[in-house]
């Protein structure tokens, strides 16, 4: 893979800039702050996207690069795969994912992966090789080779990451230490102190006793709720009985004032049968007191008759006489005369008896008159009193029988209204009671026992009730740290299998990888040192150590600081054939700042020897590279930034 060309728009400080690049070393040449890392940049960011985080840096890249003056913050990579294949990336930065053309200039961007935050992945899936791989090995910059005698311990533990773990910045030491380090600080172990897992165990042992301690309070509590609900049930049913007692005495107390009317209309009537009787008496009594009157009403009536039976007597013997007169006597005169005679003198007679008889009759019958009407107004008196009475006793069944019906109708109602909250036969007991106030003052002291009872109770309850609120609490926080063990002793097996499946990499890189690194980093060492080292290895003992001429071997530490330099640069040239199955390019920042002039045409002449069919491009601020290649007579296109 290569790139063959890239069109800067505006980025950073670049401006309308176009840069052509050959296939095999290219020199980019410029002094400094002419923009050799804004254009290194702009390369890594056209394939994977720029940041707008930080990433440990002191600004993102988006801010770094964003043209103040508002142009184009844009550019176009040419670059093409080793089958020959041609692809343009054309990057608007403002937005997440590029446009990628293929040589019909047909826009297929949508066949590949787009990652919600990585943006579109054409690059990795045709290289496979992501950003942090292409940025950590195919990009060597000045910082990772020009180091100075005092960080040689750091570059020489980048050796041994690489040659032990294919990455330099992975030793696998420090990564068992820094395991163990974790391990120990944020879980602990049996033996120390102070630590999360020995805070927790300690935390749960101590919630437990205190849990142990409190829990006896929640058998309180159930006795006490137990008590509670007795107690309620007790004074419910001794409320359902003062209730039903009540009700039925105020269906008594009804009933007496229905009683009241009733007996007052008995009395009422009581009181006419005494009037009554009084009057029987008194009409008796005035009939024995004017017994002479009507006594001698009785005689004047006799000889009324008598009288009236005398004149018609005489009436009769006048008449016959007459009769006999008439027969007998001729002379009409006479006959006249006898019967004028005769008949006058009867009249006379009649008169005179009358009149005498009605003299008698006339102050008879007056006080007759008198006794009568007392009589008769006594009678009518005590007609109206058995009238009265009549109506009174109509009043009084009436009275009773709504009494009756009205006072069993109540009664049955709250018979059943108390069915389901009073047993039938204590029902039925209390409404035998002769003396229901006795027994509803027995009730409301019963009533009022009980409800002392029962606020003693809600007093001890009370008072469990904080206690059983810090039971809860430490229930809740011992399951959280029960919890927190659990998670601790997961994160402990994470841990240990890590540390496990750590070590079997370890081992594999060491059969597998590592021998290929150090027979590759014996060869190019070799090479470059014109046969002054020939072979390096790794050992668990002393580190990386390398093979003098003589045969002897020595620790790495004991090179001079080029050499190392050229030791670190070359291992990391031989994980370039490894990172793809495309033929990478090789990046170079500055690297050979600290070279002298043998160590540079060493350097560059194993490259184009060995890199031959890699695209290498060398940003430097010197021409040294320039003209080594030359005196080498090596092929280079120099490009001027």
């Amino acid at each position: 893979m290569k790139i063959n060309k890239l069109k800067i728009n505006a980025y950073g400080k670049l401006k309308e800039k176009e840069i052509d690049f050959e296939n095999n070393i290219n020199i980019i040449y410029g002094e400094n702050e002419t923009g050799k890392s804004t254009l290194l940049n702009f390369i890594t960011n056209c394939f994977y996207g720029i940041s707008k985080n930080k990433n440990g840096k002191e600004i993102a890249d988006f801010e770094k690069y964003m043209p103040w003056t508002g142009e184009d913050f844009s550019g176009k990579l040419e670059y093409e795969l080793d089958n020959q294949e041609k692809f343009e990336i054309f990057r608007d930065f403002r937005k997440k994912n590029p446009k990628i053309f293929n040589e019909k200039m047909e826009d297929i961007s949508k066949e590949f992966n787009i990652d919600k935050s990585k943006g579109n992945e054409f690059f990795y899936e045709q290289t496979k090789v992501d950003e942090a791989l292409f940025s950590s090995t195919i990009f060597v910059n000045q910082q990772e080779v020009k180091l100075g005698k005092q960080q040689q311990n750091i570059l020489i533990q980048k050796i041994a990451n690489l040659v032990g773990t294919g990455d330099d910045n992975v030793s696998f030491k420090r990564a068992m230490d820094r395991i163990d380090r974790r391990r120990l600080d944020e879980i602990g172990t049996e033996r120390s102190r102070e630590r999360p897992i020995n805070i927790v165990s300690k935390q749960i042992a101590e919630l437990e006793e205190e849990k142990q301690e409190l829990e006896k309070y929640e058998d309180i509590k159930y006795e006490i709720e137990e008590k509670k609900n007795d107690l309620n049930h007790e004074i419910e049913n001794l409320q359902n009985e003062n209730q039903f007692l009540k009700e039925i005495k105020l269906i008594d107390e009804n009933g007496k004032i229905e009683n009241e009317k009733i007996n007052l209309k008995i009395n009422l009537k009581d009181e006419n049968n005494v009037k009554i009787n009084l009057i029987k008496n008194k009409i008796n009594e005035m009939k024995l007191n004017h017994e002479n009157v009507f006594e001698e009403n009785k005689k004047i009536n006799l000889e009324k008759n008598k009288l009236n039976k005398k004149i018609i007597i005489y009436i009769l013997i006048i008449f016959f006489i007459n009769i006999l007169q008439l027969v007998f006597l001729s002379n009409i005169y006479g006959k006249c005369g006898i019967a004028f005679l005769t008949v006058s003198s009867i009249l006379l007679f009649a008169i005179l008896a009358k009149k005498k008889a009605k003299k008698r009759d006339i102050k008879v019958k007056n006080s007759l008159e008198k006794v009568q009407l007392e009589l008769n107004n006594l009678k009518h008196e005590e007609d109206l009193l058995d009238k009265n009475n009549d109506i009174l006793e109509e009043e009084i069944k009436k009275l009773e029988n709504n009494f009756n019906l009205k006072t069993n109708t109540e009664k049955e109602n709250i018979k059943n209204k108390y069915f389901n909250k009073i047993p039938e036969n204590k029902m039925n007991e209390l409404n035998q009671l002769e003396n229901i106030n006795l027994e509803l003052q027995n009730l409301e002291n019963k009533l009022n026992n009980k409800k002392v009872e029962l606020h003693t109770l809600d007093l001890d309850y009370k008072n469990i009730e904080p206690k059983l609120e810090n039971l809860s609490s430490i229930e809740e926080e011992l399951i959280e740290n029960k919890e927190k063990l659990i998670s601790l002793r997961n994160l402990e097996k994470s841990i240990n299998l890590a540390k496990e499946v750590l070590n079997q990499s370890y081992e594999n890189m060491k059969n597998t990888i590592t021998p290929k690194f150090t027979e590759e980093l014996s060869k190019t060492i070799a090479e470059i040192t014109d046969g002054k080292y020939t072979k390096v290895r790794l050992n668990n003992d002393n580190g990386l150590v390398v093979e003098l001429e003589n045969g002897n071997y020595i620790p790495v530490e004991r090179l001079s600081i080029g050499t190392i330099d050229q030791l670190y640069l070359s291992l990391r040239l031989a994980l370039v054939e490894d990172l793809s199955e495309e033929k990478m390019p090789i990046v170079l920042d500055e690297p050979f700042a600290y070279y002298d002039t043998e160590r540079l045409k060493n350097i560059l002449g194993y490259m184009a020897q060995k890199f031959c069919d890699h695209q290498v491009m060398i940003f430097t601020c010197t021409h040294r590279e320039k003209e080594v290649l030359e005196e080498l007579d090596l092929a280079f296109n120099l490009i001027q930034m």
